[in-house]
């Protein structure tokens, strides 16, 4: 299974990178909406893991036009935004699910492998 993470935080990025190889998967890294885009342009992933807020654009904005490009693989938003307004809209854009940080990362493994078993 091949994962895309999309979070500007470098060490976040890195340890969850490491974490989900130890589990098992394939795993790429995004810092930015730009390169995220570029990467879900080009390759095909299981699964993207999307944090809100982006050094240069919202992550939010990345679902919608993943889904607008009929993206079917699977979406978990991992964000520090705990607002109801941001989780709604998050999944109301197509997000399979949604955690928020400081989080476990036994939930985070839990959670991405319940969306990869419902795609």
């Amino acid at each position: 299974m091949k994962i895309l993470i999309v979070e500007d935080n470098q060490n976040l990025a890195l340890d969850l990178k490491q974490f989900l190889v130890d589990n098992g998967f394939v795993v790429e890294v995004a810092y930015t909406l730009n390169e995220a885009r570029e990467k879900t342009g080009i390759y095909e992933y299981d699964l993207t893991v999307v944090d809100i807020g982006l050094p240069d654009g919202s992550g939010l904005d990345l679902i919608r036009e993943m889904k607008q490009d009929e993206y079917t693989a699977g979406i978990l938003i991992v964000t520090a935004k705990n607002a109801i307004e941001d989780k709604v809209m998050g999944l109301e854009l197509g997000a399979d699910d949604y955690i928020t940080k400081p989080f476990h990362k036994a939930e985070l493994n839990a959670r991405i492998r319940s969306i990869l078993r419902r795609g």
